[in-house]
């Protein structure tokens, strides 16, 4: 059997902070580093799809997806939403050598539907623990079928129920900051919020029956990436720096140590500053590159930046590569 790929999601429950735009360069610079990818479009907004494909394939995905050929993540949670099966197989869409599962507007209704299956979940009711283990049961059918090294979620800016099914299914999972005050205190509330989450999960698993699915229940939290901050002389402006004290005050006291509680095995070695990747103000690159469907240091132009944003997004590759393998062999030590 193929070694299961390492789950992760570029998560916070604010938004704004670019997590779409993080989490497509970073699979780009993850496949560019010879890693096979799949990323999972599951926000109702589709900012991920709409990144990688051009709008009229994005609208016939959309008006498709219900029927017999559709191909989104709506076409496979359907049937579960329905109670007809446990979610369709579908074939992820390539560019180049990038494997997407396109996004889809329904899937909000899923989202609804998840919320009461998470409470039946409770309950023992199988038909709950079905659903709320779907998608992640998807993935690993989709790995059975062509392996991959990394699978990356985008997700929503919130705290629903399928951001909290998707970070439960997730081995690691990576925080976005922008270096201003709301993203700040936003961090206050992150790490109660997946506390949580795990702590229900692993209450639901205790009593599920024997031959119920179930999630993985324990996000390892890999690190924090700063962004969106402007750069004068090469370094951080004065005010971005002020910031980024706060965020790494936050990152400690909010999310590791609240975490660490639970599982130390949950926190990074190096818990006090995680950082992934510093990733500033690329903000007309970032729109060339969205409208062109490449990555940053792909797309179309001449700027100086261009260069500078692949060498950020080689070495958050690199970085998520060398620690998800470190991590997941202290967990098992663990």
């Amino acid at each position: 059997m193929n070694r299961q790929p390492v789950r992760m999601t570029i998560f916070n429950h604010k938004g704004g902070v670019g997590k779409t735009t993080l989490t497509v360069n970073t699979a780009f610079a993850l496949s560019a580093g010879g890693k096979s990818v799949l990323v999972v479009d599951s926000d109702p907004q589709c900012n991920l799809t709409s990144y990688l494909l051009s709008d009229d394939v994005v609208d016939d995905l959309l008006d498709h997806s219900s029927g017999p050929n559709g191909r989104t993540i709506w076409t496979a949670v359907k049937p579960v939403l329905e109670n007809t099966g446990v979610g369709r197989l579908v074939e992820p869409t390539m560019i180049r050598d990038l494997a997407l599962l396109p996004g889809d507007i329904r899937l909000s209704e899923f989202e609804e539907f998840l919320g009461d299956a998470w409470a039946d979940s409770f309950k023992r009711r199988l038909g709950g623990l079905r659903a709320t283990s779907s998608i992640s049961g998807l993935i690993t059918r989709l790995h059975e079928q062509r392996p991959f090294d990394f699978v990356l979620y985008d997700t929503g800016p919130n705290i629903g129920p399928l951001n909290r099914v998707l970070l439960l299914d997730s081995d690691f999972f990576i925080v976005p900051v922008a270096c201003d005050l709301f993203s700040v205190r936003a961090l206050s509330t992150l790490g109660q919020t997946i506390k949580k989450w795990i702590i229900d999960a692993g209450t639901i698993g205790s009593i599920a029956p024997d031959n119920a699915m179930s999630l993985r229940s324990e996000p390892r939290f890999l690190g924090y990436i700063p962004q969106r901050f402007k750069v004068y002389g090469g370094s951080m402006t004065r005010g971005a720096n002020s910031y980024l004290r706060d965020i790494r005050k936050r990152v400690h006291g909010d999310v590791s140590s609240v975490l660490g509680k639970i599982n130390h095995n949950l926190i990074p070695s190096n818990a006090t500053d995680p950082v992934v990747g510093r990733v500033k103000d690329y903000t007309t690159i970032v729109q060339r590159a969205q409208r062109e469907g490449v990555a940053m240091w792909e797309c179309s132009g001449n700027d100086a930046g261009k260069k500078s944003a692949k060498a950020v997004f080689e070495g958050i590759a690199s970085y998520v590569m060398e620690n998800t393998k470190a991590e997941s062999a202290s967990a098992a030590r663990g």
